[in-house]
């Protein structure tokens, strides 16, 4: 009995240790703020404070390409073009105007507008051909497969900078324009030294920058790990009183806080209490009537340039048969998902590419089971598979229509068609994603098929699927999709159907592939997007995947000190939102 208790008595002053230094490590944080932030006094000396989720990898631009980097570097580094925020249209940004494009769609002539790094030297056309020339010299992933297509560039004065492509390019404004451009002055030396090194590319993406220069509307004042990553106003930045996307730019703030939180619990509650203006990160819905109740949050409601669908393996049988995928779209009750397990905080995806990139979204596409009761769907799909040849022997409808249990379906073939499996990431992973397939599990059982839903973890499921091609169906997603539409090409080009190639699902259309070839070097944006649109039709006509949901992005700030977000696709937390939020007077 005593060994018991003073058992009992040693873990609990372990576990009072432990929290203890838990609470003293939070104390050391909040304290370290605080003391930073005691010596503002006016409006105007607010700092605007941001919490964030993790620490950024790294604010070394070549190797902090992760989401938390990313929301600091963008404050610094800035591309020649940018998205308008309402109508995505690529608009000019560090660059003067659009380009001028000559008859061969080869070459592009780009005036620059007048600029200054922050360290108060001049921007010029020899920064951008110096940018170019670390992409190529270090063959910087993520930025080299898209620049390759440029033959070369030259800089004919100090504003013109002029690019000559290999060939023409639809993607050359989208997916290379908006490369962050690079200070010569601050990085020759760097890339220099790191060129010399056994690993050319490792070396630069290690080295520690300390004070980047860039030319946006921040400059980075102070980072200390751990506790806050401080940036001021940039004095330079190009946009000050410039209207550009429709919107007056500042900044009108002279400094943020960005904060560590680690979780959306402790972050939400700094929220609630004032210490954060701003959580820079997608809320779960659970948190959703909480936050309705405080009067100084508000919450923001976004649609995201996002994809989760239900693949199928077309190399083989039975999924190589497109009316029994046609069947399947047929009974999948994409309103149940939206409204069950979304909570109606998104949409039903009908096109491969999601209804918020509007200009490129195929509206009228095949749709299934829109709008369909469950009878109707069901009556539908049993006449899909009827009229492929496919039967039972108790269908899933009494001769009046009526839903009943069915017996296993019988191939055109007369035979059982084998049970198969619906892989999904485990619902600790993802559990809209788990729990929608199991819902497409049951569905499909009423049709009579034999799916069982099952869940893998994650990097196996990728590997089974994308590197394997061992599945027969699965329910994955892509939650940031670009807002050029030349991924319908890389999801569904027959030449990607390769291990760790982009066609997972193993689609083989020779027309499709012609038109995705078409419109890879088409520069008349009107004339691309006809061609856009025609794919979109084909994939779901085809079905090798379906869409089946788009969550919202669902933020919250705090709307007593600053007001203004700019809300776009993707949420608040945008290049606008930092150049246009203002003080609350």
């Amino acid at each position: 009995m005593r060994s018991n208790i003073r058992k009992r008595v040693c873990r609990s002053l372990k576990q009072t240790e432990l929290i203890t230094r838990f609470a003293l490590t939070a104390v050391v944080i909040v304290l370290a703020s605080a003391l930073f932030l005691s010596c503002q006094k006016t409006k105007e000396d607010r700092f605007l404070k941001i919490g964030l989720p993790e620490e950024p990898r790294s604010l070394n631009l070549w190797l902090g390409t992760d989401a938390n980097s990313r929301k600091i570097l963008t404050q610094i580094y800035q591309p020649l073009y940018n998205r308008h925020p309402e109508t995505l249209e690529i608009i000019p940004w560090l660059a003067a105007d659009d380009p001028i494009i000559d008859e061969t769609a080869l070459t592009y002539t780009i005036k620059l507008r007048k600029a200054k790094w922050s360290d108060g030297t001049d921007f010029t056309s020899d920064d951008v051909l110096f940018t170019k020339q670390v992409i190529f010299d270090f063959q910087i992933p993520r930025y080299y497969s898209k620049w390759k297509i440029i033959e070369k560039v030259e800089a004919p004065d100090a504003q013109t900078v002029v690019f000559h492509l290999k060939k023409p390019s639809a993607i050359f404004m989208s997916r290379v324009m908006n490369a962050p451009i690079i200070s010569r002055k601050q990085w020759e030396s760097v890339t220099r030294e790191a060129l010399t090194k056994e690993k050319p590319l490792r070396s630069l993406q290690d080295h520690v920058v300390e004070n980047p220069v860039g030319t946006g509307p921040f400059t980075l004042a102070e980072y200390k790990k751990g506790a806050y990553i401080h940036m001021k106003k940039n004095p330079h930045f190009f946009g000050t009183g410039l209207t550009i996307g429709g919107h007056l730019l500042g900044p009108y703030v002279n400094d943020i806080l960005f904060r560590v939180y680690g979780t959306s619990d402790v972050a939400i509650l700094a929220l609630k209490k004032g210490d954060i203006d701003y959580y820079w990160w997608d809320i779960q819905p659970g948190y959703i009537s909480d936050l309705k109740e405080q009067d100084n949050v508000d919450l923001y409601f976004n649609k995201k340039s996002a994809l989760y669908y239900l693949g199928f393996n077309l190399r083989k049988p039975p999924f190589n048969d497109v009316a029994l995928r046609r069947a399947i779209a047929t009974v999948v009750d994409k309103e149940f998902i939206l409204s069950r397990i979304l909570q109606n905080y998104g949409t039903a995806m009908h096109s491969i590419i999601p209804s918020g990139n509007h200009f490129w979204h195929n509206p009228n596409v095949e749709t299934y089971s829109h709008g369909k009761s469950k009878e109707e769907r069901m009556t539908s799909a049993v006449k899909i598979l009827r009229d492929a040849g496919y039967s039972w022997e108790t269908p899933p409808l009494t001769p009046d229509g009526k839903l009943t249990v069915p017996s296993d379906i019988l191939l055109p073939d007369g035979t059982q068609m084998d049970k198969f499996v619906i892989l999904t990431p485990p619902a600790d992973y993802d559990p809209k994603r788990a729990f929608a397939g199991t819902m497409i599990q049951e569905w499909l059982r009423e049709l009579g098929l034999p799916a069982f839903s099952r869940p893998m973890a994650f990097n196996s499921l990728l590997d089974t699927v994308k590197g394997k091609h061992e599945f027969d169906a699965f329910v994955l997603g892509y939650g940031k999709l670009n807002l050029d539409p030349d991924y319908l090409r890389a999801f569904f080009y027959s030449k990607n159907d390769k291990p760790r190639g982009w066609n997972m699902s193993g689609y083989s259309n020779p027309k499709f592939d012609q038109i995705a070839d078409m419109q890879r070097v088409l520069v008349d944006t009107e004339e691309r997007k006809k061609l856009i649109l025609e794919m979109q039709r084909m994939i779901l006509d085809d079905v090798p995947y379906l869409p089946l949901y788009n969550p919202h992005i669902i933020e919250a700030a705090l709307n007593e000190n600053f007001r203004g977000w700019v809300a776009k696709v993707d949420g608040i937390g945008n290049i606008w939102s930092m150049c246009v939020v203002k003080p609350v007077e």
